[in-house]
Order: C-alpha cells, then structure tokens, then sequence
C-alpha cells in the first residue's frame, strides 16, 4: 500500500519539495509504525533541504540526499509493531521525535522502540505534544552545558521561536533568572512563559545594555560572543544554536576550553528518550506550554519551508496529516 509524503531529490529551495505517492513503511523487528497525525517544519528541515551547511552532505548524501523525507517532530497513533517491541502497542498514543532518519513528512513513519518517543500527555492534544519536541530538546542541550542553577541569570536572544520560547520555560522550571530578547509583538508572550524582564530588539540593542548575566543563549544565531561577552559575568557560558560566521562558535568553543574565564560552548544535541519523557512530565505539570504559530497542509508544505525561513515565526508551524 502507498501513503502520501513529501519527498526532496536534490537539495536547494523549497520548490525541490514534491508530494508524492510512496510505498507505507513496513516495521523491523524493534520498530513501530506511526500514523503521523500531525508534524511540524522547523529550522532543521529546512537546514538539511537546503544543506546550507556543506557538511550536512557528509552525513545524508554529498550530491543529494539518500533520506528523502523529511520531518523531525511527530505525533500520532501506532498502528503496527515488531515482533521485539514491547513497551508501546497498536492503538497507543505518541510523541517524539526522529531525528536520526526522519521522516515524519508522511502518513506513515517507522521509529524505532528505544528512540526518542513516548506516550502522549494526558492533557495536551496532537499539536501541542509535537510542537514540544525539537524546541525544548535543542533548548535543554544548551540549558545542560551551561549546568543552569537556581538563582543564576540568563539572557536568551530569540526568545519567541520554538527553541527560545522553550528556553524560557525551561530556564524557569530550572530557577533561572530569565532576560529574554524578542521583538514588540512577543512581548507579553515571553512574560508569559516565564521571563522576568524583556529587551525588545527592534527598539534596543541588548549588546548595549549595562547588565551582566551567568549565561547567555543564543537561539537564533544572530549575534557572536564578541558582541556578548561583555555582558558574561567571569566564567559565564556563551552558547549559539548556530555555528556562526566562519564556523567561529566551534572553533570558539575549542579555543576557550584552554583560554580565558569566559566560555563558549557548542554542545552537539543528541536526542533521547528521558528527554521526551521529562518534557511529558513538564507539559503535565503545565510547566510547558506549546506555542503555535500557523498551520500548514502538507501540500502546502513549500509554503510552510518559506514562512520557517522568514525567521519570523512564533513558536512552531505545524502540519495535520490525519485524526
């Protein structure tokens, strides 16, 4: 049997994005089947359809790519499973993510038993579990390579997309201080979720403030730790979520290890079960809260590729597949 599913050949703009007709995966052994009801489109999409970073071919296809769907973020209902699954079974409920191969652009994707899924919350819908996938686990690789405690203030640049607006809340959760950086219309949205004062970057360069912090987290890549670093206290941690102009904050990270008081770190995100799981247990705590901004169909799916690009979304686009 066929399933609908968005697929890339070559890499480039969002039109090289096709919906097409392709064979339902069949589950191996410690795998499950997922009828995806609903994904997202996020900045990582977007990086690997474009390979706007060189080396991303190094590890999906150095003149295109060999996975041709997409789509990291996922909730929906399993449908089948291997014959060595045990912890889920068919008409179980989940959420989580897939970044190793992808492909939650689809109706159907196969994950794999150990990997980074789990039950739903029992009191979040489809689209809101998705929408707490990839935000708060690139947020939480930052927030652990800072060792983030109680009382320590942090300011977060970009607080209003899906990585800095769970930054936030996760800073919070931690007993962080938060100083978040966004722009005029996400204001009350970053108090909202947590932040004890907010810069608004279309009024004021937060680069230019007189104030210190223990950590700095970049969540949108838009500035550097030299402009940064005088607002570090010593030994405060400075963390992009991108490599930087000439891949400096790679290289930073390495020349810092051995000079100077003020760090900066590149921690490589590694997705795991317990971290979904935590996050299940936040959301049903209430201490994360999805934050949507569109919604797209997936064959609307160029269109959404394009709004991720703007950089001017607010939390997380989501695409429904199914119910």
């Amino acid at each position: 049997m066929d399933m609908k599913a968005v697929i890339y050949t070559k890499y480039g703009p969002p039109e090289v994005l096709q919906v097409v007709d392709v064979p339902i995966p069949v589950p191996k052994d410690d795998e499950v089947l997922i009828k995806v009801y609903v994904t997202t489109v996020n900045r990582t999409d977007t990086g690997f359809r474009s390979a706007e970073y060189f080396i991303i071919r190094f590890f999906f296809g150095l003149t295109k790519p060999r996975r041709q769907i997409l789509g990291s973020e996922l909730a929906g209902e399993v449908v089948a499973v291997g014959k060595d699954v045990i912890s889920f079974k068919v008409g179980d409920h989940v959420f989580g993510l897939n970044t190793d191969i992808f492909g939650a652009h689809a109706e159907y994707v196969a994950v794999r038993e150990k990997k980074a899924i789990t039950t739903m919350p029992v009191n979040a819908t489809h689209e809101e579990a998705v929408a707490l996938c990839d935000g708060p686990w690139l947020a939480l690789t930052g927030l652990k390579a800072m060792k983030i405690e109680r009382g320590q203030r942090i300011l977060i640049n970009g607080a209003s997309g899906s990585i800095g607006s769970s930054a936030v809340q996760l800073a919070k959760h931690f007993g962080a201080r938060v100083t978040a950086v966004c722009g005029t219309k996400n204001i009350e949205l970053a108090k909202s979720l947590g932040a004890e004062r907010v810069i608004d970057y279309q009024k004021d360069d937060f680069t230019k403030i007189d104030d210190e912090f223990d950590h700095i987290l970049d969540a949108v890549g838009k500035s550097s730790f030299f402009k940064c670093k005088h607002l570090l206290k010593p030994h405060g941690i400075y963390i992009s979520t991108e490599l930087g102009y000439m891949w400096q904050n790679p290289l930073l990270a390495l020349w810092s290890l051995a000079f100077g008081k003020k760090k900066v770190k590149f921690p490589i995100p590694r997705d795991r079960k317990d971290d979904i799981i935590f996050f299940k247990k936040l959301i049903e705590a209430g201490e994360l809260k999805a934050v949507i901004d569109r919604r797209y169909s997936l064959d609307d799916i160029v269109e959404a590729h394009r709004y991720v690009e703007s950089e001017q979304k607010t939390g997380s686009v989501v695409i429904p597949i199914a119910s």
